[in-house]
């Protein structure tokens, strides 16, 4: 009878993450989620003025493409202080850009916690999880988190009344299309797939220290 060799450790699965800061904390969000990185100025240059008093954190709307984004103003999101946002994470797989202060820095992650249950209201909505990094707890968002489908609906009726959205009604039917096909990730674990890193934009890179 031959001896059983012992089962050799499996790898820990990593994913590699974005730290930023909004309203001057401190947030992660998986790179894989984040297609492009801008300057606050490619919103304001390009983008259209929406205006919808029940939804106070989006006052921009712009046109990638095919693909119809509302602005999302991070720090309002998440009811912390105001500040002057800098950069703009384009999401995969959303109809949301958002807001940010600045990139911290890119690392990587092999363990994502669950939400302890005093996250019990609207949070649950906002966070894959918690992950600590240099003795910090540091909340991990989901990118479908930043706004509902109410929310969405109510921003698109206000762009049909307004004129400024030819379209929209098709563009809010793909893009509701696209987002049924998204898988989500376990809270209990990572990804190990590697996943494109965000484009940052000729000119719009915040830090050149940050491999593009």
């Amino acid at each position: 009878m031959r001896p059983v060799l012992p089962s050799k450790p499996q790898p820990l699965r990593s994913e590699q993450i974005i730290l930023f800061r909004a309203g001057g904390q401190l947030f992660a969000i998986s790179s894989a989620s984040v297609q492009e990185v801008r300057s606050i100025d490619s919103v304001t240059s390009s983008g259209k003025i929406v205006s919808h008093p029940d939804i106070p954190k989006v006052q921009h709307f712009v046109q990638r493409g095919e693909a119809s984004l509302y602005v999302v103003n991070a720090a309002m999101h998440f009811a912390l202080p105001p500040t002057t946002p800098a950069l703009v994470f384009v999401l995969r797989r959303t109809r949301t850009a958002l807001l940010v202060d600045g990139i911290e820095r890119m690392a990587n992650i092999t363990r994502l916690q669950a939400l302890p249950l005093s996250f019990c209201h609207e949070e649950r909505d906002w966070y894959r999880g918690l992950t600590a990094l240099d003795q910090s707890v540091i909340p991990v968002i989901k990118p479908e988190g930043f706004l509902t489908a109410d929310e969405l609906f109510a921003l698109d009726a206000t762009m049909l009344q307004s004129g400024a959205k030819d379209s929209v009604g098709a563009q809010s039917a793909a893009a509701d299309a696209q987002l049924g096909t998204m898988t989500t990730l376990s809270d209990s674990d990572v990804d190990d797939a590697p996943a494109d890193p965000p484009d940052f934009a000729s000119g719009d890179n915040p830090d050149p220290g940050v491999p593009q």
